[in-house]
């Protein structure tokens, strides 16, 4: 396995206990503090790091819901040095909140069309 499974993996043991706590307030800051770091290297791709999050969520002990999920994809992601934003949005009817990530403007954790789905609360 490579490093990246065990960062993605670390991610989402991090933000799953946040949650398990119910601090949204502390999720949310520290999504929206994580730092983009200097420089990408090739291997980190936004596709493989995206698919590193994904098998570690299979893998995890419990299951990985859409906050947790794309706060430690947004983190990971702008510590390999990618602009990535985390976006939470709801729908009225039925209610429903959801959170994705972008990078560009373009939905990267997600199907493609999630923005035409839910009105957009906030991007951190």
């Amino acid at each position: 396995m490579s490093i990246l499974f065990f960062q993605a993996y670390w991610q989402l043991v991090i933000f799953d206990w946040c949650l398990a706590r119910r601090d949204f307030r502390y999720v949310y800051e520290r999504v929206r503090n994580c730092p983009v770091a200097g420089k990408t290297t090739p291997a980190d791709s936004v596709e493989r790091i995206c698919l590193a999050i994904d098998v570690a969520a299979i893998w995890y002990r419990r299951e990985v819901l859409c906050l947790q999920r794309s706060a430690a994809t947004t983190c990971l992601l702008r510590r390999k040095g990618i602009r990535a934003e985390m976006v939470i949005g709801a729908q009225q009817t039925p209610f429903k909140a959801h959170a994705w990530v972008e990078v560009g403007g373009r939905v990267v954790n997600d199907r493609t069309y999630t923005p035409d789905l839910y009105a957009v609360l906030d991007r951190c």
